[in-house]
């Protein structure tokens, strides 16, 4: 089954924080929610190579194609592309399966999905109950909002001397302001609610201190992320 535009799709543009990064929420993004999620529901999941906090599964090969086709033809208004080539680093399902309490450390603070400025995220909640959104935010000893080639290093060896202070972040999952992180911005995670955003963000899930792990794609907090990268 193709996939396409709901009917009432909306696009509304904004700025994150000190450093105007941008972001953009499409409402009503595709026109049937429930047959993704329905074909979530008959994949096999695995952990991924990073640091996601859960289990994740390709993508339909009809929803990647109308990403490629359909979305990034009226995102490029709102984003300064350098390259004429695209292509989709990523596209899975993604479903979150560690309680707060299994969390690593670097899983339990905001992260950056690459030091690319130009490359592009998507998150798409396919859930429907109150699990939380995308919060983004601002590293307090450094002021960085965004973490290029040019910040890494520094970032990471403010935020390793902080690690042995008593700022540690608890084991739960980030939701707000920490004595090392300051929340700049927050979205809902309204159901088939798709955000866009530079990779190189700091952003994490905004999810509850006191989650308790759904494994079944139908209730639990699904979503698809992507990557979008240009050439």
């Amino acid at each position: 089954m193709p996939v396409q535009f709901h009917p009432d799709v909306s696009f509304q543009f904004q700025s994150i924080g000190e450093e105007k990064a941008p972001l953009l929420i499409v409402d009503n993004f595709v026109r049937d929610p429930k047959v993704l999620v329905e074909q979530a529901a008959l994949l096999d999941y695995e952990p991924p190579e990073v640091a996601y906090p859960g289990v994740r599964a390709l993508a339909p090969k009809e929803y990647q194609e109308f990403l490629l086709r359909e979305l990034i033809p009226r995102i490029a208004r709102y984003f300064s592309f350098s390259g004429t080539t695209l292509r989709l680093g990523m596209c899975h399902y993604s479903l979150v399966t560690k309680s707060p309490e299994e969390l690593s450390l670097v899983q339990r603070i905001p992260h950056v999905d690459s030091f690319d400025s130009g490359g592009l995220a998507t998150i798409h909640y396919l859930f429907d109950k109150d699990m939380g959104g995308t919060a983004f935010y601002q590293h307090r000893d450094t002021g960085y909002e965004i973490i290029d080639e040019s910040r890494k290093i520094n970032y990471f060896r403010s935020l390793e001397s902080a690690m042995h202070d008593s700022r540690t972040p608890p084991a739960e999952y980030i939701n707000g302001d920490t004595p090392l992180f300051k929340q700049i911005g927050v979205q809902k995670g309204v159901y088939n609610r798709l955000l866009v955003y530079r990779r190189n963000s700091l952003h994490s899930g905004c999810i509850d201190k006191n989650f308790v792990p759904d494994f079944n794609p139908k209730t639990g907090r699904l979503s698809i992320n992507s990557f979008i990268d240009f050439f």
